[in-house]
């Protein structure tokens, strides 16, 4: 029932909603539509959206083996090459409408989602000229963007550094963030999946041990999130959204690279960080956004709820305790009464109030996008889940 209900969701809502942001007349798809649903054309777009777009119907197309989400994949991949530096290397933050560039800046997170789109449209398609993007992109990252201590953050056009307001915030500027250790480790799993190199599998494993060596925090059973250079945390904080999505996104990388009798560490890390995020940030009515100082921020923003249902699954798939089917159970009757827009033309609401009040936030920009919702749809379409 589950897994129907989810295919369902996919194919009626969260699909034509990204189809009707196709740009037929400058390519790619549009940059921005407000909670009132009203599109910008002139809008610039984003990097991190095309390349999520990419990857959402690269996968859905694989899996729902559907032609118009196939044309969908195309068109965003087509638009790829608007975002790349061909005299410096790597992909700019952002375009404007007609692709000219826009934010030059050479964001490791950014380069990392574009490996990310490029290797799941290679997947789908066999178009070796995405998988040499994305191979190229991954010599970019590990030439360009790290030093001895990991992964850099905000470059400027020619490499070099520059202030990381993009994934900064609460009134830290970090040198160093989880988010992007996360995401250029979610990125060399995806491409190690279609291309076993390695010198892929070390970086991958090195980011690895990252995560559990540096960014964990078994005391406070949480991932840091800003660190200065030496990976020193700035803020006492917990990301309630994070802790759960690096639980399952951790241990699919360490699958990917890890041998087996390797992976018990991980492992327990992972099933700590589930624990602990459920414990503190979940509810019968969604997951709250995160904790600052001992301060609850009780919002609930799309992508944490999302990433809750996968978290949940990962409980499911690890211990086989029946308490996580019921947690997906109600967090999925939440997700569909609350943060799914009931209009017909809706998708998910960006962000509410914890009392289901808007804040306004619009339904599609460059952070907002079909990736974590439609991700989780695709990975519960194919989970083993007992039939009810």
């Amino acid at each position: 029932m589950l897994r129907t209900e989810i295919r369902e969701h996919m194919e009626q809502k969260i699909l034509p909603f990204w189809e009707k942001m196709r740009d037929e007349a400058s390519g790619g798809f549009y940059g921005y539509r407000g909670e009132d649903l009203k599109l910008n054309p002139l809008a610039d777009k984003g990097c991190i959206l095309n390349s999520r777009i990419l990857w959402t119907f690269s996968t859905a197309a694989l899996v729902m083996k559907q032609e118009e989400i196939r044309r969908c994949a195309e068109q965003a991949y087509r638009f790829m090459d608007r975002f790349e530096d061909r005299e410096n290397g790597g992909v700019y933050w952002s375009v404007i409408y007609d692709g000219a560039p826009a934010d030059t800046t050479k964001h490791t997170y950014c380069q990392a989602f574009a490996v990310y789109g490029l290797a799941a449209y290679y997947r789908l398609t066999g178009d070796r000229e995405a998988l040499e993007k994305a191979r190229a992109l991954f010599r970019v990252i590990e030439t360009k963007c790290r030093d001895e201590g990991g992964y850099l953050e905000a470059l400027k056009a020619d490499f070099t550094p520059e202030s990381n307001e993009k994934l900064s915030e609460n009134g830290v500027m970090a040198s160093r963030t989880m988010n992007t250790l996360l995401h250029v480790m979610e990125a060399y799993a995806e491409l190690y999946r279609v291309w076993p190199d390695q010198t892929l599998r070390e970086a991958g494993r090195s980011a690895l041990k990252q995560c559990l060596e540096q960014v964990y925090n078994p005391s406070a059973r949480r991932m840091e999130v800003f660190f200065d250079a030496s990976f020193h945390p700035l803020l006492d904080m917990q990301s309630y959204g994070h802790d759960i999505e690096g639980s399952w996104l951790i241990w699919d990388a360490a699958e990917a690279f890890l041998d087996p009798d390797e992976r018990e560490p991980w492992r327990a890390m992972c099933l700590d960080l589930l624990q602990s995020a459920t414990d503190r940030g979940f509810t019968d009515h969604g997951l709250h956004y995160e904790t600052v100082g001992g301060e609850v921020n009780t919002n609930r923003a799309w992508w944490p709820q999302a990433e809750a249902m996968l978290g949940f699954e990962f409980g499911w798939r690890m211990t086989k305790d029946p308490v996580w089917l019921e947690r997906i159970k109600i967090q999925w009757q939440y997700i569909r009464q609350v943060i799914v827009d009931p209009r017909p033309d809706g998708e998910w609401f960006n962000e509410l109030r914890e009392d289901g009040t808007s804040l306004g936030k619009p339904m599609a920009e460059e952070w907002k996008c079909p990736y974590h919702n439609g991700r989780m749809c695709l990975r519960l379409m194919a989970a083993e889940l007992p039939r009810e």
